[in-house]
């Protein structure tokens, strides 16, 4: 068993590892949150969110929690990952689950902090966020698909409490009663060995757990008060904040094309040993993977990453912060870590919002390149002006 301390700006933390399938260090640092509620993060390595990594090491991780789901899990599946974090990662295990099992019959979806047009939807909590209140929106054939469903997957970057899956399962089986199993997949468990023992009786299903890593921790907050910072929040039911339909957010039952042509197109203004970042924004991850993969594929030295709303402390794993305007129009504050102007030859900004002064400044503190996801497969390039 490993034994981790850290003394933190907002308190000490203490962490035992029980069972690790990839080293620690590979796999998450640590950090300081300006959160009250919470004031420490495990920040992922290899979730392409916080800290740049290949599009090698995040496969890697999809592939490695998609072979934890059982294989005795009755279908169809309903896959189902949460906002913001961790999004990507829950369409990538998604994505590698249908790898394995082409003949499955199974839908994934996202969870959002935005109105998604005149899409239906449900509400469910994560209380210790800066942005509790999540939402689940279903298309017409994602309500079907959901109303046979046996089996939810639900996938987040790291469990520590447990509470908001425990909230999302009682909202889902409220509506869907013919639910049979539950299954978790995160890249860190830190509920300990007790609470994964209670999981079927806590959520009244059978329920299994899969993780790259599993153990459990304590936090001393100190003395002074966290930092607070900002609500990162503020839902306006009506308001259209340019969240789009298209690639997960109310329901997908298969793989997203990958952006090929556009990757041939940019590798070739890429020179040999040219670093490039491909930046998701907000809850824009996964396609932002799909083209960084396809630039890997072609040789390329890629890495992935995306802003967040999530405010984190310069101290630790968090080394360079670039605050930026929300390009969703919240005016919410926005934050990319561990990234430094010119520290890139080539920055590629993915987004599904229009073009925006937001994200005109983002791509001008960065000296990137607006590449508008309209859809799969009509994708525009924004003039920085």
């Amino acid at each position: 068993m490993n034994l981790v301390k850290k003394q933190m700006p907002t308190g000490e933390l203490t962490l035992k590892v029980d069972e690790a399938r990839f080293p620690l260090d590979w796999l998450i640092g640590f950090a300081a949150r300006a959160n009250a509620k919470r004031g420490f993060l495990f920040l992922s390595k290899v979730l392409g969110k916080h800290w740049p990594v290949t599009p090698r090491a995040m496969e890697a991780i999809h592939d490695d929690l998609a072979a934890q789901i059982p294989p005795s899990l009755p279908g169809p599946v309903v896959f189902i990952a949460m906002a913001e974090t961790a999004v990507g990662l829950g369409q990538g295990v998604f994505e590698a689950w249908l790898r394995a099992n082409p003949n499955g019959k199974a839908l994934f979806l996202h969870s959002s902090r935005y109105r998604v047009g005149t899409v239906s939807f449900f509400e469910f909590e994560e209380s210790h966020s800066h942005a509790p209140r999540q939402f689940l929106h279903l298309s017409d054939a994602a309500s079907a698909l959901f109303s046979t469903a046996r089996s939810l997957v639900l996938i987040d970057d790291e469990a520590s409490t447990g509470n908001t899956f425990a909230n999302l399962v009682q909202v889902c089986r409220a509506r869907y009663p013919q639910l049979e199993k539950l299954h978790l997949g995160v890249i860190t468990n830190f509920m300990g060995q007790a609470a994964n023992a209670g999981l079927s009786e806590r959520f009244g299903l059978p329920t299994s757990i899969g993780a790259a890593l599993s153990g459990h921790y304590a936090f001393q907050a100190g003395d002074a008060p966290a930092p607070v910072a900002a609500s990162a929040q503020r839902f306006e039911a009506n308001e259209e904040r340019g969240a789009s339909p298209a690639f997960g957010r109310i329901g997908v039952g298969r793989a997203l094309a990958p952006p090929q042509g556009l990757a041939v197109q940019l590798a070739q203004e890429i020179g040999a040993g040219d670093s490039v970042l491909v930046l998701g924004t907000g809850e824009f991850m996964h396609p932002s993977f799909l083209l960084a993969r396809e630039l890997e594929a072609l040789g390329k030295n890629v890495v992935v990453q995306s802003t967040t709303r999530s405010p984190i402390l310069s101290w630790g794993s968090v080394g360079h912060i670039v605050s930026c305007d929300d390009n969703y129009g919240e005016g919410i504050a926005n934050y990319l870590y561990n990234v430094a102007p010119g520290q890139y030859q080539h920055v590629f900004i993915c987004h599904e919002t229009p073009a925006s002064p937001a994200l005109m400044q983002l791509a001008g503190q960065l000296n990137g390149r607006l590449f508008h996801f309209q859809s799969e497969t009509k994708i525009e390039e924004i003039p920085v002006c």
